[in-house]
Formats: C-alpha cells, sequence, structure tokens
C-alpha cells in the first residue's frame, strides 16, 4: 500500500512539474515510465557519500538562474542528509560561488583530452552519485546547443563522459532536450523543434523550468523523511545572490531576479503547491 501511495505522490509531482508545458515537457512526459521523481529520489536518499551535481547553462559570458539554483537546493538537502554535495561547474559560474560551497572546476570549451580529465576527477572523488540540472549536453553531433540552435560548444563544460563512464546512479534533470540525459527519450524529442541532447542518464526529471524539478525532488524526500525541507527554501533570497554574483535570466539574458521569464511568484507558487501535496501545508 505504501508503495502504491508513493507512486501516486510521485506522478502528482511529477504532473504539477510539466502542468504548464512550456517547452513541450508534457508533451514528452509520457516517454517516461511513471514514478520517476520517487526513484530518483530514492537514490538521493541512499547516497551517504560523495554527490556530484553539475550545472551551468552559458548565457553569453555568464550563467542564467535556472540550474544553479536548483543545485544549491539539492545541494543543502543532501548536506543535510549527510552527503558530501560538491557542485561540479565551469567560469563564471565556479569562480562566483567557490567561496560559498564544495566546487570542482572544469574548463569551459574543453573536448579534447576530457576523457583522461574525467577519469582523474572519477578517481579522486568516488562520486556514489551524479546528478546534472540544466546542464547542456552534446547533441548527435558532438557540439552543444541552446534552445533557438545556437552552437555554444565554446562555452559550456563537457559533462558528458562523467555520465557515460559512471559506476554510480546517474540522475539528470531538464526542461527543453537539449540538456544532459534528455537522450533517454529521444524518440519523444523528434516533435520538438530543438537540437536535442543523446547523452542517457539512469533517472531523468522533466520540468516546465529545471529548477522546480529539484524542488519536486525535495518534495518527495520531504515526504519519506517527515522533514520539511521546502518550508524554509527562500527562493527569492538565492535568486538575489546568484543575480549579485552575475547570473542573467536564460530567456530574456536580463539580470532580473526570474528563472526563465517567469517572476519569482511562480516558483514560490509552485513550492507551495508541493508542500500541500506532501501534507505540510494544506491550503484551508
Amino acid at each position: 500500500m505504501t508503495m502504491a501511495k508513493d507512486l501516486v505522490l510521485s506522478e502528482q509531482i511529477e504532473d504539477a512539474l510539466v502542468a504548464r508545458n512550456l517547452r513541450g515537457m508534457k508533451t514528452v512526459q509520457p516517454a517516461l515510465a511513471p514514478g520517476y521523481c520517487m526513484r530518483a529520489a530514492r537514490l538521493i536518499l541512499a547516497c551517504k557519500g560523495t554527490v556530484l551535481i553539475s550545472t551551468g547553462f552559458p548565457v553569453k559570458d555568464t550563467f542564467e538562474t535556472d540550474g544553479p539554483l536548483g543545485a544549491i537546493a539539492l545541494y543543502r538537502v543532501m548536506e543535510a542528509l549527510g552527503a558530501t554535495p560538491i557542485l561540479v561547474c565551469g567560469g563564471p559560474l565556479a569562480n562566483a560561488i567557490c567561496d560559498d560551497y564544495r566546487i570542482h572546476h572544469l574548463a569551459v570549451g574543453q573536448k579534447q583530452g576530457m576523457a583522461q580529465q574525467v577519469k582523474q576527477a572519477m578517481e579522486a572523488l568516488q562520486p556514489k552519485l551524479i546528478i546534472t540540472i540544466e546542464l547542456p549536453g552534446q547533441a548527435a553531433d558532438g557540439c552543444y546547443y541552446n534552445m533557438r540552435g545556437v552552437d555554444i560548444s565554446p562555452l559550456t563544460i563537457c559533462f558528458d563522459d562523467f555520465l557515460k563512464t559512471a559506476n554510480c546512479p546517474t540522475v539528470s534533470i531538464g526542461d527543453g532536450g537539449n540538456e544532459v540525459g534528455m537522450g533517454n527519450i529521444s524518440d519523444a524529442l523528434s516533435s520538438l523543434d530543438i537540437i536535442p541532447s543523446v547523452t542517457t542518464c539512469d533517472e531523468l526529471i522533466v520540468a516546465d523550468v529545471s529548477n522546480w524539478a529539484a524542488h519536486g525532488l525535495i518534495a518527495m524526500i520531504s515526504y519519506w523523511t517527515g522533514v520539511d525541507f521546502l518550508e524554509n527554501w527562500d527562493n527569492r533570497a538565492v535568486l538575489e545572490y546568484l543575480s549579485q554574483h552575475g547570473s542573467v535570466d536564460g530567456l530574456t539574458g536580463k539580470k532580473t531576479l526570474t528563472e526563465d521569464g517567469l517572476p519569482c511568484e511562480q516558483s514560490e507558487a509552485l513550492i507551495q503547491e508541493l508542500r500541500d501535496l506532501t501534507g505540510f501545508c494544506r491550503r484551508s
């Protein structure tokens, strides 16, 4: 009965994350086996060692708000659960937040020699779990593209080999089809006007905004642990922190406290809905 209830909750969360269908994720959602939030959250709960969380979608010469905010949310929760999270990113994101978080820095635009770098990093860090959130993934031609089809290979880190060679579980989050992990649903993505990523993962979570998927996973973890990790999450404060360190909105390119063009209140409403679903904050 508990398993059945967990699956129902997971599906409710999964549907909430794509309800707006901003970039076709609700359209491709049926390609995923239901319960993916539940399965990914279990992997997170089981991890007591090092977890690599990679993010940082480049916008011109800086990074967007979608991705880093969700990565920080997951970082804080995993640390509270006893794991050792490390954010894997390139500059300028790595340089901007390295004083506040454990960082493993990767050079951007560097495909040559990545296999050796990945091997050395994996041997040194010994991750028990790898998570990517809103991270460009390689297309079939080996390049990286944004939603407009522009080649951003010189601006992004090449993280795909971490997943390809991992001997630990991998979880990926995306909202457009061009992110790491989207290779899991390649056939479904053919209906979208994008150049998709072909990199696969163990569990893929799709959402209208990638940050929202992080909140969805945290909601599932909160439900199981009885600890409302979303209660004290201050979405605006983290957006302000990122903005002070150089972030811009990924859709508009402007230095605003928004995520993919959406005001902070939209994320706050989604978090409220997740807390309602998990029974922590019932509306009267």
